[in-house]
């Protein structure tokens, strides 16, 4: 692993760290990177999510698949892109769904920083990918670490809620032991890509949704407009 767990995640992870899976996960990136191979996001970024997003203070966890495969998008963040690139158009429906269900007027900026440092994880199932070669990491490790993540946040007493958009969110969460049967409220939908977006994510209302049951356990809503 090239890039350090963030504190608030370490024991956590720990065991997930030292498996023989994760172990040949970092032997393949440093081969991978060292043969010219270029992925998404850069070092520094992969664990962005976990940074931005201290494990004690989860409210939302939002599952993507794996990050952006084109240059400059990919920050480390599921679904967002740094700050002058175009709108992905997932992320696009995203808004179209936030400003139905709550009214924010559609950002021009793609990136949810905002989002994650009040308490959303925005976690993707890989946390990299090749240039150009969307699921290219995918099975090669990082399901043990983003799992084990998604489980901690499963297992707090704190209630949270897990927006769960298309088939690869929901199976994810299908592996977390207490996730549906914790004090948590899970949210699904089809995922926000324009292939899917019209066969129920418009008008799921998750933003709202999300901030009625956080607002009701007394924790406090997330301010979706960016």
């Amino acid at each position: 692993m090239s890039d350090p767990i963030p504190e608030s995640w370490h024991k956590v992870l720990e065991p997930a760290l030292n498996t023989p899976e994760v172990r040949k996960l970092g032997t393949w990136l440093r081969a991978e990177e060292d043969a010219g191979k270029v992925m998404y996001p850069p070092r520094g970024q992969r664990l962005a999510a976990l940074e931005l997003t201290p494990l004690e203070a989860v409210k939302v966890v939002i599952l993507g698949q794996d990050p952006y495969h084109g240059p400059g998008q990919a920050h480390g963040l599921s679904f967002s892109v740094q700050e002058g690139v175009k709108l992905p158009p997932s992320l696009r429906n995203i808004y179209k769904e936030l400003a139905s269900d709550i009214g924010c007027a559609v950002p021009a900026s793609g990136d949810l920083s905002h989002w994650a440092k009040q308490g959303v994880l925005l976690l993707n199932n890989s946390l990299t990918v090749e240039a150009g070669l969307a699921g290219s990491h995918a099975k090669r490790g990082w399901d043990a670490i983003t799992d084990a993540a998604v489980a901690a946040v499963a297992e707090r007493a704190e209630p949270a809620v897990f927006i769960l958009w298309g088939s690869h969110a929901q199976a994810k969460a299908a592996r977390i032991a207490g996730l549906t049967d914790g004090p948590h409220l899970v949210l699904k939908s089809v995922h926000p890509s324009p292939l899917s977006s019209h066969r129920g994510f418009f008008g799921s209302k998750p933003f709202s949704q999300a901030n009625a049951f956080l607002e009701h356990a007394g924790r406090g809503g997330i301010n979706w407009c960016l």
